[in-house]
């Protein structure tokens, strides 16, 4: 009997670090394929166009399923981060923002600013592009509150290095959000793909430490 609850608790720690691979993935993959439409597409601005408008034109399917496979992988995580911790908010926060990409994917952001080439610099919006504004801007808000609560997690485990990455963060990408909400370009634009590859880089360090936690248990 004690032999069959730990098979049963070990095979529970692999699946459990399984699912947080997928945070670990996940990020370098929505990096990879958007950074590489954004860098070959023709007409595309990095300083000037949100990457959210890679999902229209012949390619359009590319940034779409880029979009629902880093969701999945994201909600993958989030269960693997509630099987870790125990029934958190932080998980449940993540796992919103996980469904909001797939969303993002589903409800297509409209042709604008002049991309795909050819298109007006200012285009009516549509039910999906403007449900793709909302899903997203949901999802981002929920990403922003699980930084700030693993933040305070990490502070009581007395682990300051990620309570401290996870606080910044936080800001960073609130920081980020704001400015891209407010329809600044340039600079503002950049800043903001910073802030989502830090976000990203977040989502795996906080996976990886819980990953090497469970790999520890396990030894």
């Amino acid at each position: 009997m004690t032999a069959y609850a730990t098979s049963d608790c070990t095979s529970a720690n692999r699946i459990t670090r399984s699912l947080l691979g997928y945070g670990v993935l996940a990020g370098p993959l929505y990096l990879g394929v958007s950074l590489a439409q954004a860098l070959t597409r023709d007409g595309f601005d990095l300083s000037k166009h949100a990457w959210s408008l890679l999902a229209n034109g012949d390619l359009g399917w590319i940034q779409i399923m880029n979009f629902v496979v880093a969701g999945l992988a994201t909600v993958a995580a989030a269960v693997g981060l509630r099987r870790a911790l125990g029934r958190r908010l932080a998980p449940t926060l993540i796992a919103a923002y996980g469904v909001s990409l797939i969303g993002a994917g589903i409800f297509r952001a409209d042709p604008a600013q002049g991309f795909p080439a050819g298109t007006p610099e200012t285009t009516p919006i549509s039910w999906h592009g403007a449900l793709h504004f909302v899903v997203g801007g949901v999802g981002f808000f929920c990403l922003i509150a699980a930084c700030f609560v693993l933040a305070g997690h990490f502070r009581r485990e007395g682990r300051r290095g990620l309570a401290w990455f996870s606080l910044a963060t936080g800001v960073a990408f609130l920081a980020g959000f704001a400015g891209i909400a407010s329809g600044s370009h340039g600079p503002t634009t950049l800043a903001f793909v910073a802030a989502v590859g830090l976000v990203w880089a977040w989502l795996a360090a906080v996976c990886i430490h819980f990953y090497r936690a469970l790999a520890d248990t396990a030894a």
